[in-house]
């Protein structure tokens, strides 16, 4: 590899900061953008100022909505060191933009309260970056707050987290009487100065009454980095020195081992832990360089190819995040991972099989843009010009196509219907509904088939609240709105075996396909799953695919209330065919008939969605919020203590949770909190599956009845006997009767 852009690969970092909402995420960005230059004011995120959180919404929410990225510079030690930052959301209705940014950051930089410690969504964020493998190091914010508490926050990390929390620092004081902090390894106290906004400190010597205190921190630091090093744990055990750059090498070793996580501590908001944090970026973190090589597949063979980080590899990226863009249309993210790539050149959309010309390469600050004429390994870029791309897709060179791990989104859980309120706004809804689909994986737009209506479905209610906030502002769509509804799901309990005739002839060529499968549940209880054991070529292999089609096709209509079904195993096992009736689209119809016949006697059930739910309440309030969850079919997962209030966590159905808000201020005065993230789907209790049920079949039920009066008053006749069966589920692919 060529040593300069070795170098230069070697003094980059793309990091990301994470946490739960309110726990300083943005503050700190902004900080970081103040000390390396890249701001010359601060912007403050309660008086709407904040550059990463450039949204209408964002300023007055106070909340970040999308990952913002940008680039700073930080010099240490004569170095420059090049970061990429991606600010991402903290609220749990906008868990997907962590879990694309996550999938192509290097490290992370995990917030906590000083106050509040591992919160439900530091929780989501930790499991996420498990998942990625992404090394991290924690800043404990807020030590300016009341009742902050360092050690505190440490255990909860350990007892939270399952991590291995390695303190590099310790505060000086906490809450009104913070100060500084004590460098454990280089045994010396940091003393930022209000008058220029933290922009300069003093160095000096700890002071008497926290030597003792340090002295038992920093052995605890030595003991748990010589764990992860020989030669340091034999000069430990002998007494003998170790120096800061021995410390800092083990430090950075054992952190992208994933063995330990540093902890440095401050106050973003009083400027004072900034520069020091930013140091542990540079010193702990890993560059691209340091990240193991990605493993991809050649389209069509599925032969497995790696691409080193390097800028004279074949070039292969990741897409992991599209965005509308007033001035410059459909803007695509994407993380360089190898070989490099120029503008206006060809690139390979290696998940969909098509070449696409690169308009404009940007890099980008917040809603900023720079425009640059060449990307490369370990860059984090925007392309303008990629029309038929969506997040995830994988982009490569033309001659060397790969396809990079794609990213697992989760289903939305919650749904609204939304129409027009003129007919001039139609046309927009439809065009407006259509690109926020595209930016967001887990925005869901589709027709209901019994009422027309359109209905859109998201992660929570402030996700579907902020869809329907920018069809407004960007799009200038005035839409009226309907209550929030559930996104069941129905699952089947029992394995059946089905044999299916699909046969046809109206003179000439005819429609012929027998297949013979086995339905059921899957062990994993999410998906859908295929099985094909055709052998003999009792269905010709070109036709299998064809029965794929028609089952995925009938899965997503259950026979219960027509929710799709999940966690769904299907053995295709035999069959047969005819070699001049025999086609693509009667094995397909055979499929989807074969499922819908076999669907109601595999014993099927109504699922309903679960949510986590953790309450903080004063102690006075804590029966009438635990009575309230019991009143919501909750159940309580347990009590604890957190400083002067209880936490309760119960996990409760959605169904129940609509208009929580607002009981939960009654109840408590306004003096408690929540929070609510999706946990899993469970079977519905018997009531409340008849009740959806009917509700679905009243609906169907509704429909006919309007067809039925069109047609009289159009003179067209009555519906047939066929048609009524069909339309309210009595030919056992629908509902009940």
């Amino acid at each position: 590899m060529n040593t300069l852009k070795d170098s230069k690969l070697r003094r980059m970092r793309n990091i990301g900061i994470m946490a739960h909402i309110d726990a300083g995420k943005t503050t700190t960005t902004e900080r970081i953008l103040f000390y390396t230059g890249r701001l010359h004011r601060m912007g403050e995120v309660h008086e709407g100022g904040a550059t990463m959180d450039w949204m209408e919404q964002e300023k007055e929410r106070g909340i970040t909505i999308t990952s913002a990225a940008t680039t700073c510079f930080w010099k240490k030690a004569n170095t420059e060191y090049r970061i990429n930052i991606i600010d991402t959301p903290g609220h749990v209705d906008f868990t997907v933009e962590v879990e694309r940014s996550l999938r192509v950051l290097d490290g992370a930089v995990a917030l906590f309260c000083a106050v509040g410690g591992v919160e439900p969504q530091s929780e989501t964020v930790w499991r996420q970056a498990n998942k990625y493998r992404v090394p991290r190091i924690a800043f404990v914010n807020k030590m300016d707050r009341t009742g902050a508490d360092f050690i505190t926050a440490l255990n909860s990390m350990k007892d939270r987290l399952k991590a291995n929390p390695v303190p590099v620092q310790i505060p000086i004081g906490a809450g009104a009487m913070f100060a500084g902090v004590i460098d454990l390894i280089m045994n010396k106290a940091i003393i930022w100065h209000d008058k220029t906004q933290g922009s300069t400190w003093d160095l000096i010597d700890i002071p008497k009454d926290l030597v003792k205190e340090a002295r038992h921190w920093r052995i605890l630091l030595l003991e748990s980095v010589a764990e992860h090093n020989d030669n340091l744990l034999m000069k430990y055990l002998e007494g003998e020195e170790i120096t800061a750059e021995e410390i800092r090498a083990t430090v950075r070793s054992a952190t992208l081992n994933l063995d330990i996580t540093p902890v440095f501590c401050g106050s973003a908001f009083k400027n004072k832990g900034i520069q020091r944090l930013l140091d542990g970026v540079v010193d702990y973190l890993p560059s691209p360089s340091d990240v193991q090589s990605v493993v991809g597949t050649v389209p069509g063979s599925g032969k497995e190819v790696v691409r080193a980080p390097q800028a004279d590899a074949p070039f292969s990226a990741i897409a992991f995040k599209i965005a509308t863009d007033p001035y410059v249309g459909k803007l695509t993210f994407f993380r360089v991972y190898s070989g490099a790539l120029d503008k206006g050149t060809q690139v390979y959309n290696s998940t969909t099989g098509r070449k696409e010309r690169i308009g404009r390469l940007l890099f980008m600050h917040a809603k900023d843009r720079e425009d640059v004429t060449r990307v490369e390994a370990g860059d984090i870029a925007a392309a303008v010009g990629l029309k038929n791309i969506k997040t995830g897709d994988t982009l490569s060179d033309p001659n060397h196509p790969v396809i990079l791990e794609q990213m697992d989104f989760p289903d939305p859980v919650i749904r609204i219907a939304i129409e027009p309120k003129t007919k001039a706004d139609s046309d927009k809804l439809s065009a407006g509904l259509q690109k926020l689909a595209e930016e967001d994986p887990t925005f869901k737009v589709s027709i209901d088939p019994e009422t027309g209506q359109t209905l859109i479905a998201g992660m929570g209610e402030l996700y579907l609240e902020i869809i329907v906030d920018r069809l407004r502002r960007e799009f200038k769509v005035e839409a009226n709105v309907g209550k929030p509804q559930v996104a069941y799901r129905e699952a089947f309990r029992t394995s059946v075996l089905e044999r299916y005739t699909h046969k046809k002839q109206t003179g000439g060529r005819g429609q012929f396909a027998v297949v013979e499968m086995e339905i059921g549940p899957n062990e994993s209880g999410v998906g859908f799953e295929f099985i094909n054991e055709v052998v003999g070529g009792a269905i010709p292999k070109e036709f299998i695919p064809s029965v794929h089609k028609g089952l995925k096709n009938a899965v997503s209509h259950g026979p219960l209330a027509g929710y799709p079904v999940e966690g769904v195993r299907v053995r295709l096992f035999d069959g047969k065919h005819h070699d001049v009736d025999s086609d693509q689209n009667a094995f397909e119809i055979a499929g989807q008939m074969a499922f819908r016949s076999a669907a109601r006697r595999a014993n099927p059930v109504l699922m309903e969605p679960l949510m986590k739910v953790e309450v903080i309440t004063p102690e006075e309030y804590m029966g009438d919020v635990i009575g309230d969850l019991n009143g919501r079919r909750g159940r309580i997962m347990s009590m604890d203590q957190r400083q002067d209030a209880r936490v309760v966590k119960a996990l409760v159905p959605l169904s129940e949770m609509f208009g929580y808000s607002t009981d939960m201020r009654s109840l408590t005065q306004g003096r408690a909190i929540y929070t609510m993230q999706f946990e899993s789907y469970e079977p519905a209790p018997k009531s409340v599956a008849e009740k959806v049920i009917l509700s679905s079949y009243g609906n169907r039920l509704a429909k006919l009845t309007n067809q039925l009066l069109v047609r009289q008053f159009n003179g067209k006749g009555s519906i047939s006997a066929h048609e009524a069966a069909c339309e309210c589920g009595n030919d056992r692919s629908r509902g009940p009767w």
